[in-house]
């Protein structure tokens, strides 16, 4: 049951239960090998939508594991690079926004996640895992389609951490139609109210908050680079948000606000199998790379772009997409 702490048209939560979820931790056994190896196919499911990451069979997406040379694994290994940060991340719930909120916190961040109130389970899992590595992890149940909840994102995080250093800008939505004949109107307008109208307001109602040395990062897609056919509207959205990034960019840098984008390949997360065919997802490894991509190694992009790491690079999009060539 979800515990509701806030009356209207969304849930917040801040207390420390864990509202009596399944325990789930990151510990593969001794001596395990990464996931994912080249050859290696997703396994083939399908699950309702938005998708749920505790629902998934079998490898289950990783959010602080990171592969070594000899195809085993290592856990992330922090440096405090976000010690004090506050970070808004929106898609907080599971996959790579999930991945995210635990970098960030495991480099000294606490965070408020957003995420649509089905997926309240998957979001006390990551608010659990935060709170283990002794960092804030605020919760909030919303839909970003409305421009006032938009509002409502930043007013929360304003009230609960006092302040915004970085924006996550990661929710997204996508169903796969193969023509445009096929595509429906309603889901044009839903895919482009969900993947790119609250970038824009959420970024809008953030910067008067926001100073010198603090971050937007946007997470696009490889998609954009492909277009993808069978995601017409999706691919369209993410077009729209490198360009968004590049132009933001260039009005926020002469204030020290720098604004970047991730751009992933194919990454295992909840979305695929509550989005994608049969057909698609045998073909999910068909990168240079022959395997699907984890939460976890597009998370340290995030980490990357957060951190001072990073303060020469602003307008720019990462590639964490198993080696395809792209050009733009």
């Amino acid at each position: 049951m979800q515990e509701t702490c806030c009356p209207g048209d969304y849930q917040y939560c801040a207390c420390n239960s864990n509202h009596n979820m399944q325990e789930y931790t990151e510990k593969p056994a001794s001596g395990a090998k990464s996931q994912f190896q080249p050859g290696h196919c997703i396994p083939i499911q399908h699950h309702r939508k938005p998708g749920l990451q505790s629902e998934l069979e079998d490898p289950k997406p990783v959010s602080t594991r990171i592969p070594t040379d000899d195809n085993g694994y290592q856990t992330y290994k922090a440096a405090g690079k976000l010690a004090g940060k506050r970070a808004i991340i929106t898609g907080g719930d599971s996959g790579i926004g999930r991945a995210v909120a635990i970098l960030f916190a495991m480099e000294g961040a606490s965070s408020l996640i957003v995420y649509l109130p089905d997926e309240e389970s998957d979001a006390q899992e990551t608010k659990r895992r935060v709170q283990e590595i002794g960092k804030e992890c605020h919760c909030l149940a919303i839909d970003l389609r409305k421009k006032e909840n938009c509002r409502k994102v930043v007013d929360v995080a304003l009230q609960y951490m006092g302040g915004v250093d970085v924006l996550v800008n990661n929710a997204a939505f996508q169903h796969m139609v193969q023509d445009i004949s096929e595509l429906d109107e309603a889901q044009w307008e839903r895919t482009f109210d969900t993947n790119i109208h609250p970038f824009f307001y959420l970024a809008k109602y953030t910067l008067p908050h926001m100073r010198s040395g603090s971050t937007i990062i946007n997470c696009s897609s490889v998609n954009h680079y492909i277009g993808r056919s069978d995601l017409l509207d999706y691919t369209s959205t993410k077009g729209a948000i490198v360009a968004f990034t590049r132009a933001l960019s260039n009005q926020q840098i002469g204030k020290g606000i720098r604004v970047n984008c991730v751009c992933p390949g194919p990454i295992w997360t909840p979305l695929i199998p509550s989005t994608m065919t049969t057909s698609a997802m045998e073909q999910f490894s068909s990168v240079p790379m022959g395997r699907p991509g984890q939460p976890s190694e597009v998370a340290t992009c995030f980490v990357f772009l957060a951190s001072h790491d990073s303060s020469y690079i602003s307008g720019q999009c990462l590639h964490p997409n198993g080696g395809v060539i792209i050009n733009g």
